[in-house]
């Protein structure tokens, strides 16, 4: 072999493994999760938007059917054999995943100061020592009403109790519609649309919620009877055969017009603006009186954390950064209208009615659902059980006070409030 052909194979050789090199220091990170629905966004708008600025780290998203991701994602984590990041569920779930050492602490996460206590909640230790997930978006409640009705009634948007229950009455008396879109049937409804929706309100959101959880208030105090006195109120507008309306009976009695409000959660967005011929606004709780606080239920729904055995934890770290950016936050929110972004950072929404939802953030307090934090893990669960009694108090079997005192007894028979 010739001096000449022995440097070209060494410079040809040299040239591959160069080439060899760079290509093993591509990192891919792999996300599991349960939403399934959101792959096309992950593939042609946020991935792109984060491996643009991060050469070297690529990211799959490998999601789970939602009915199975619980399992599978522990099984997973048990074998060693699941992504770098999870999707978080809010609770429970995930801190039982970070209890067994599966998730690691975000705390001192760059980003991580973005988010409100209350954004970060559904994934806090109960000490408040450690955040183990970088909240992703929230679903906020209120109601979404049809334009055209309320053009044609004269009825302007109602900002207090007394003028919500004014709207309905010149609703009701119209005849043209029914005043009020929900059923009590699948029992949620009555208290995820009802209860959890206008109860912040009177007990005063996060106020209320924490002194429940440290049993300095009790279901029976009146911040927690009231609103199941205006949620009794309900019945008489909520129209013929409501005991045994479905979910889907309620969204399909509004979106083919014939009712005018719709107690609401945002996720019907993006249905009801396929469905729905009619024009539609939003507005949110109405307060007691004129000049009060205004409290709205700004639930976190989805988070992400990072697998504590991940062979790539700075690569990952450096992602969850990036979701914890108002970068992402305006991408994924208005990719996903009604499921909003829990940064601190205002993301505005291309979407009207989404926009019109997020921007009581600006002048309402937020809060959670006061059931899902601790106070669902016994037997029975105060969650399941304000669903029968919210349903119970709307069809009139059981009182207010009664639906109260049945509450905080279930909730007294295995609930000890810390001290």
């Amino acid at each position: 072999m010739t001096r000449t052909t022995l440097k070209g194979l060494l410079l040809a050789s040299s040239i591959l493994g160069s080439a060899g090199l760079a290509h093993a220091e591509d990192v891919t990170l792999t996300i599991e999760s349960w939403r399934n629905d959101d792959l096309t966004i992950w593939q042609e708008k946020l991935i792109p938007a984060f491996e643009a600025k991060n050469p070297g780290i690529k990211v799959k998203f490998a999601p789970t059917a939602p009915t199975e991701y619980n399992a599978a994602l522990n099984a997973k984590l048990d074998a060693g054999s699941a992504g770098d990041l999870v999707t978080c569920r809010p609770f429970d779930v995930s801190l039982e995943l970070y209890n067994k050492k599966h998730l690691a602490d975000l705390t001192g996460l760059a980003g991580m100061e973005n988010f409100s206590p209350v954004a970060k909640s559904a994934w806090t230790t109960d000490d408040g020592s450690a955040t183990f997930c970088v909240p992703m978006a929230s679903v906020i409640h209120g109601f979404i009403y049809n334009k055209d009705a309320f053009d044609k009634l004269g009825i302007a948007i109602p900002t207090t109790e007394a003028e919500f229950f004014a709207a309905l009455d010149k609703i009701k008396a119209d005849g043209t519609y029914v005043p009020l879109a929900m059923g009590t049937k699948d029992l949620w409804e009555a208290a995820t649309m009802g209860y959890q929706n206008i109860g912040p309100t009177y007990w005063k959101g996060e106020e209320g919620r924490a002194a429940l959880i440290k049993g300095e208030q009790k279901l029976t105090d009146e911040p927690w009877v009231e609103p199941y006195r205006v949620l009794a109120k309900w019945k008489d507008y909520l129209g013929d055969g409501f005991e045994a309306q479905t979910y889907p009976d309620s969204q399909n009695l509004f979106t083919l017009g014939r009712a005018a409000i719709y107690p609401a959660g945002s996720w019907e967005i993006g249905l009801f603006n396929t469905q729905a011929q009619f024009k539609m606004g939003a507005f949110p709780p109405p307060v007691k009186a004129a000049g009060d606080t205004c409290y709205i239920s700004d639930h976190t729904d989805i988070g992400v954390g990072l697998n504590a055995k991940s062979a790539h934890p700075e690569e990952a770290k450096k992602f969850l950064s990036w979701v914890a950016s108002p970068e992402f936050a305006d991408i994924y929110a208005n990719a996903l209208p009604g499921f909003f972004s829990l940064n601190s950072t205002p993301v505005k929404m291309a979407d009207p009615l989404a926009q019109e939802f997020v921007s009581w953030r600006e002048k309402c307090k937020p809060t959670i659902r006061s059931t899902y934090q601790i106070l669902a893990r016994g037997t029975p669960s105060l969650e399941n059980e304000t669903w029968v009694e919210s349903a119970n108090v709307i069809n009139g079997t059981d009182t207010p006070e009664v639906a109260a005192e049945k509450l905080q007894k279930g909730l007294d028979s295995w609930y000890k409030p810390a001290k």
